[in-house]
């Protein structure tokens, strides 16, 4: 069962050193910018958690989300298909002088094994990495006269989503392109953390509508009114 919690730190405090973390957005769409900048917050007033491992679809941009994460030095390792973004600084300073390791992992993948991980598929085939450094070292097979690559499912120890509307229940709706990867991480961690927009009773929800079902969200904070990632950008948030 799903429980409403009254702040994003206490949501927050199952976070530990070493864990590893999926991250909702797709870009700035359904990034939990309040739930990151408050994990932040802890790290920076604590030392706690760091030496994560962070997925995503990217590496941060600017100075705000994940590049927040990444400049205050909490993440060891981002597994992600897009590390260069339009101000891509905070990831490739670090990359370059060896303080953050990199896993590359082409979009489709990424979301696939993300899936795999929920739905307890240890490992499936693609074509997509063949021939490329990516696939180096990974099993290969032959499928109907085309080669595949073999790859593993992807889990985590929390996962961290930004969500439209919950229930008290832990039903979840989301916000047109900021449902992206959420309900894929949801399913695929172990304890799943969402800010949502709006708290509402069971039963408001209309069920046609659900799209993440309560049995795979743990913990809600409310943030009524959510900030944006490209607002923050434009605005110039450091």
């Amino acid at each position: 069962m799903a429980r409403i919690y009254p702040s994003l730190e206490s949501a927050l405090d199952c976070i530990e050193d070493g864990m590893a973390v999926m991250i909702g957005g797709f870009g700035g769409a359904g990034a939990p910018i309040e739930l990151i900048h408050a994990l932040v917050d802890r790290f920076k007033a604590t030392g706690s958690p760091g030496n994560l491992t962070v997925i995503n679809n990217n590496a941060g941009n600017g100075a705000v989300g994940i590049a927040a994460m990444i400049y205050a030095g909490m993440v060891a390792k981002m597994v992600c298909s897009f590390p260069r973004s339009s101000d891509p600084k905070a990831f490739t300073d670090r990359y370059l002088a060896g303080e953050i390791g990199l896993e590359l992992v082409p979009q489709g993948t990424l979301a696939e094994r993300i899936r795999a991980g929920g739905a307890g598929i240890p490992a499936f085939y693609t074509p997509s990495s063949f021939g490329t450094e990516i696939a180096e070292g990974k099993p290969q097979a032959e499928f109907d006269g085309r080669m595949y690559v073999q790859e593993r499912w992807l889990k985590a120890d929390v996962a961290l989503i930004k969500a439209e509307t919950a229930d008290r229940k832990g039903n979840l709706t989301y916000r047109k392109a900021a449902r992206n990867f959420s309900p894929l991480m949801a399913m695929a961690a172990k304890i799943t953390v969402v800010q949502a927009s709006r708290i509402v009773e069971p039963g408001e929800i209309d069920p046609e509508i659900v799209v993440t079902p309560g049995i795979f969200v743990n913990r809600i904070v409310e943030v009524a009114n959510p900030a944006q990632e490209e607002a923050l950008l434009r605005g110039g948030a450091k």
